[in-house]
């Protein structure tokens, strides 16, 4: 059995990680370089960091803060927002970042995933997906673009195949229905899209307990789990989600 990945998510707005519910009313949640540091020597499998006023600011990433992250970092490190062009792939993945991860270019500009899958390889390309219950259809999930400001008309599940078959090494699957709530994965929606996809899916959005990290895997079947509240505010460490999830027959790297 693959093992199975803990990743720490940075959400960072004014050089400060915040968190909220449904992405809205963002309280503060500490220092970047401080909280990389401290996931990373807690045993995390890697570190997703994203810069999430980048694209509805207009731009680009915080190279300068992405480099300090890097120093105090000794695990894969995942970097989002902002992030337009290949050139500016380049630029982070030279800062320090194994991965990059884009959501609102890839959906203007699908063949973005592409070329940065054909310079960079499909491993350092992560497609976020902003997902939202579809309020028309039942059972179906809308792409949200901006920071989730701005709903789209693509099927999340379509979007993920798409992107997929255009180079994509990876999946970052938020609900934004269930972002900060405490209440659990999307589990229908993770199970959705790992059902339709070959390539690894992170699942986000709702984590609040142990069991929730085991339901994600268990039921959702995503191959990572992200979190961010649980951890930011001492609710758990890392060994404790990691210790648990061994104890229920989950393979995880301790």
């Amino acid at each position: 059995m693959l093992t199975k990945r803990i990743i720490p998510c940075l959400d960072v707005k004014d050089n400060r990680v915040v968190k909220g519910v449904h992405f809205l009313n963002l309280r503060d949640a500490g220092d970047p370089v401080e909280l990389g540091a401290r996931y990373s020597k807690e045993g995390a499998d890697e570190l997703v960091f994203l810069d999430i006023t980048a694209t509805i600011r207009f731009r680009k990433t915080i190279v300068e803060l992405v480099e300090k992250v890097a120093e105090k970092v000794f695990i894969p490190f995942t970097v989002g927002g902002g992030i337009q062009t290949v050139e500016q792939i380049d630029t982070l993945l030279r800062s320090g970042a194994e991965k990059v991860s884009i959501n609102t270019a890839a959906v203007e500009n699908p063949k973005l995933i592409a070329k940065a899958a054909e310079r960079f390889g499909n491993q350092c390309v992560v497609l976020a997906i902003d997902a939202r219950r579809s309020k028309k259809q039942s059972g179906k999930w809308q792409v949200c673009v901006k920071a989730g400001t701005e709903p789209t008309e693509l099927d999340v599940v379509e979007w993920a195949i798409k992107a997929e078959k255009l180079g994509a090494g990876e999946i970052l699957l938020t609900s934004m229905d269930a972002d900060g709530t405490l209440a659990g994965y999307d589990n229908e929606l993770n199970k959705a899209v790992t059902d339709a996809v070959d390539i690894p899916v992170i699942a986000s959005g709702g984590a609040g307990k142990l069991e929730h990290l085991y339901d994600a895997i268990a039921i959702g079947n995503v191959d990572a789990v992200l979190m961010a509240s649980i951890t930011h505010f001492g609710n758990y460490t890392i060994n404790q989600m990691k210790e648990y999830l061994k104890s229920r027959g989950i393979a995880v790297n301790l």
